[in-house]
């Protein structure tokens, strides 16, 4: 069994609760650009509490599946996408809405079921979409978004202008058979396409160890000859690497790429509790897992750095609090849908 094949199946201190709790290493890291990544992060992290109280309050109506500990990811991507770019999500997709530009009202409005939700109030929390901002779509079927996201890449391959894909998948996507029939075909065809799995361990409530018999989805991508990095999910400044590495392989014509980004999610599959997930009891990892967050281990590099001041960021929390609470006003007080649209947004000739 080589050195490879090893590293490829199993994540080591990755998998572990209580490592990577010390600052992030910033490196030669642009500070600026992570300053609008912090602000970025805070706002989602904000926007997903809101919707987590909308939840439990009874007010939000659809199932959620919120993004909190692990908003890095969607951001580092974001900021290196170019025009003619699509990303493509799935079930747990605010933070890609969001990171890559998404309006915070009509996020909110479309969870409320609004007409000025992002997808009329039709969708909900899984049906995202913003092609403005590149986001092509976000479903709750899961894998549904892997084979559209190679067709988008396939489109820009032979379009010849350097466009790519981004596909967003959980680990649990990786037990789909259309993901692996699209790593092959990606790698068959050398599409610009781009996987990211935000292994956060769990597949609504079983853990990896339950459903695989390796907790490292690389060995998926060594398996068809697609390149692949494993990363910190939690460390902005590893993400920011590795993306940029990956893209830019896929803009230059070598193929698709795979970032494994190790993560933990602080909610339950889906809903707003803390304290289990369908059942599963962890709050023990849990508790620890919140020492990795994605948010204050940058924020407590940047402070030590001399980046940013503490007051600095008290002020930034403050602010995107403030814009969250200024959009749920304003899409609480948004009209639903007319009745008629039930009909006339699937049917074609309104509705006959």
């Amino acid at each position: 069994m080589s050195v490879m094949e090893v590293s490829s199946r199993a994540l080591g201190r990755l998998a572990a609760a209580d490592e990577y709790w010390a600052p992030i290493d910033l490196g030669n890291a642009d500070v600026v650009q992570l300053a609008s990544q912090v602000r970025s992060m805070i706002l989602i992290r904000c926007a997903e509490e809101r919707i987590g109280e909308g939840v439990e309050s009874g007010v939000i109506k659809c199932p959620c599946h919120l993004v909190i500990g692990q908003e890095a990811p969607a951001v580092a991507l974001a900021g290196i996408m170019q025009p003619g770019d699509k990303v493509f999500g799935a079930h747990r997709s605010h933070a890609h809405y969001l990171s890559l530009g998404g309006d915070l009202r009509q996020l909110f409005a479309e969870v409320l079921g609004k007409e000025t939700g992002c997808s009329k109030g039709m969708g909900g929390s899984m049906h995202l979409i913003d092609r403005a901002h590149h986001l092509f779509g976000t479903v709750p079927i899961v894998g549904a978004t892997i084979p559209i996201a190679a067709g988008a890449a396939l489109a820009a391959k032979m379009d010849g202008r350097g466009g790519v894909a981004v596909s967003f998948l959980g680990d649990g996507a990786t037990e789909e058979g259309v993901f692996h029939e699209t790593l092959n075909l990606a790698s068959v065809f050398k599409l610009p396409l781009l996987f990211v799995v935000e292994n956060n361990f769990f597949s609504s409530h079983l853990h990896i160890s339950l459903r695989q018999p390796f907790d490292s989805i690389c060995r998926f991508a060594e398996a068809h000859g697609v390149p692949w990095q494993r990363v910190d999910g939690n460390d902005v400044v590893e993400l920011n690497a590795a993306a940029t590495s990956a893209i830019e392989g896929a803009r230059a014509g070598r193929g698709p790429a795979l970032i494994e980004a190790v993560t933990y999610r602080w909610r339950g599959h889906v809903g707003h509790r803390e304290d289990n997930d369908v059942g599963v009891q962890r709050q023990e990892n849990l508790m620890h897992w919140r020492q990795r967050d994605p948010i204050q281990r940058v924020v407590n590099a940047l402070v030590a750095a001399g980046a940013t001041a503490p007051d600095a960021m008290d002020a930034l929390w403050t602010e995107c609090r403030q814009a969250v609470a200024d959009a749920w006003t304003q899409a609480v007080a948004d009209p639903y849908p007319e009745p008629s649209a039930l009909l006339s947004r699937v049917f074609s000739g309104g509705g006959r």
